[in-house]
């Protein structure tokens, strides 16, 4: 039945918190009652782009924002199935004038906000879009041609000049009329998996803002020395919060900027690194915005075409953490076991996946996104894409990482490969640092390397030569 009454819906996305929200603000101007709603997808069983980890995360995201919208006259509305028409049936229901939501970076968000705004236009409804996800949109940060960025680095010296938007408050009262009907809160279960026995970090508004304060409290003003150590807690942890709005990038970066006023020179250098992994980020968003096809194929048109062996026990080894190189197999298990990876063993893991197993980046994206409580379309596509070569401003080809090496700089005590392969726990860390020269297993149970590296690299930059040699040059 059509609503008598008028409101305004704010629908949640990716931005999952009341304060600093820039679509939840707006809905209130209209000086209407306010209805927040969430639709939860309804496919089953498996997904290419997410898993358990994420999903449960999500989950205890959306019970926690419930809970904080309570504390400002409202409830989180849920509702499930295609967007379009879980809005559509909203907006007749509660006799909305408005909707407001934040934009999506992603392909497939985009194509459901079109949808969205063809709806409201049918049914006279206003619709506004707000950029929130990040500080600058993809049309701000362009050359003096207007043309998009394709190298980061002049991309990030642009980014940095440009004049950043401060946060925002929370709303004081939405109003949300009791009478509006709203499915139970998700589980897991929902998308017909169990919950996952990983352990992630808390989900919600107020546990992302405590992690934030733990980063800008010393671990940032280090971030340059420390941040590709795998074994210390040195790096910020707040990706998570990023990738569901539980803090908005305004509030970290102002923070940020903070911080770096009341460091030292130190201080100053590695909080100056990190907010440069923040502009990475947006370049990666934007990388996706004007060149979607980076989603089915290589950036650089030069590598599409690569000659990738067909997945096997090779990959089934790298996934579960046993190729025999202890720091390829740590990377990955602390993926299975806490949804997460410290970002250089996401690049040794990735690299060695592409140049020592020579299998397609595609795999291992999707296998990251379906693991990582963090997983981010632009930048995990992007991380990939470096690895192998063949993304925006990509590792060269021929720069190949070797684990052992990798191993000696930046985990020589193997204090991080103890941690996750514990049955490592009572080997020597010199044995991390080379393949065994005995031929036999560095210990019981822990596999012999499942190729050589040397021999792969070898055949990695034979297979690109030629490649860029049989082809011509296309971009």
């Amino acid at each position: 039945m059509p609503s008598t009454t008028r409101s305004v819906i704010h629908w949640f996305r990716r931005d999952l918190r009341i304060t600093d929200n820039t679509s939840l603000i707006e809905s209130g101007h209209h000086g209407l009652p306010v209805v927040p709603v969430y639709v939860i997808s309804s496919w089953q069983k498996s997904h290419a782009w997410t898993g358990p980890n994420r999903q449960h995360f999500l989950c205890g995201s959306l019970a926690s924002l419930d809970a904080n919208l309570k504390t400002i006259g409202s409830r989180l509305i849920i509702r499930e199935g295609k967007a379009v028409e879980a809005l559509r049936n909203l907006i007749i229901e509660t006799g909305a004038i408005a909707l407001h939501f934040n934009l999506d970076p992603d392909p497939f968000g985009k194509s459901v906000e079109a949808a969205v705004r063809q709806m409201c236009h049918e049914l006279g409804v206003s619709c506004h879009a707000h950029l929130d996800h990040t500080l600058h949109g993809p049309g701000e940060v362009l050359t003096q041609g207007g043309l998009p960025y394709r190298v980061y680095t002049p991309y990030s010296k642009n980014w940095l000049t440009l004049p950043k938007s401060k946060p925002l408050p929370k709303p004081a009262n939405l109003q949300t009329p009791p009478s509006i009907s709203s499915l139970p809160l998700p589980t897991v279960k929902h998308w017909g998996w169990e919950i996952p026995t990983t352990s992630l970090p808390e989900p919600g508004e107020r546990a992302a803002r405590d992690r934030l304060k733990q980063a800008i409290a010393g671990k940032i003003q280090h971030y340059a020395a420390r941040r590709d150590l795998p074994a210390l807690d040195a790096t910020s942890r707040i990706s998570q919060d990023l990738r569901y709005g539980l803090i908005s990038i305004r509030s970290i970066y102002a923070n940020t900027l903070k911080a770096r006023s009341e460091a030292d020179n130190a201080g100053k250098a590695g909080i100056d690194v990190f907010i440069k992994e923040l502009a990475w980020r947006e370049f990666y968003f934007a990388i996706l915005h004007h060149f979607p096809n980076v989603l089915e194929e290589e950036f650089n048109a030069d590598w599409r075409g690569l000659p990738w062996d067909q997945p096997g026990k090779s990959f089934d080894a790298w996934k579960q953490g046993r190729t025999g190189f202890p720091l390829v197999d740590a990377g990955m298990r602390e993926l299975a076991a806490s949804g997460f990876m410290h970002n250089r063993l996401r690049m040794i893991t990735a690299m060695f996946l592409t140049k020592d197993l020579h299998l397609d980046w595609k795999l291992g994206e999707s296998w990251f996104m379906q693991q990582l409580v963090d997983g981010e379309i632009a930048s995990n596509n992007g991380g990939w894409q470096w690895s192998a070569g063949t993304g925006a401003d990509a590792a060269p080809y021929f720069r190949i990482q070797n684990p052992w090496s990798q191993t000696a700089k930046h985990d020589p005590e193997g204090i991080y490969i103890k941690r996750w392969i514990p049955e490592l726990e009572k080997v020597h860390p010199s044995r991390f640092l080379e393949p065994p020269k005995d031929g036999r297993p560095i210990a019981p149970g822990y596999p012999l390397p499942c190729v050589d590296h040397k021999t792969e690299r070898d055949r990695t930059l034979a297979i690109f030569k030629k490649h860029r040699e049989s082809n011509p040059k296309k971009s």
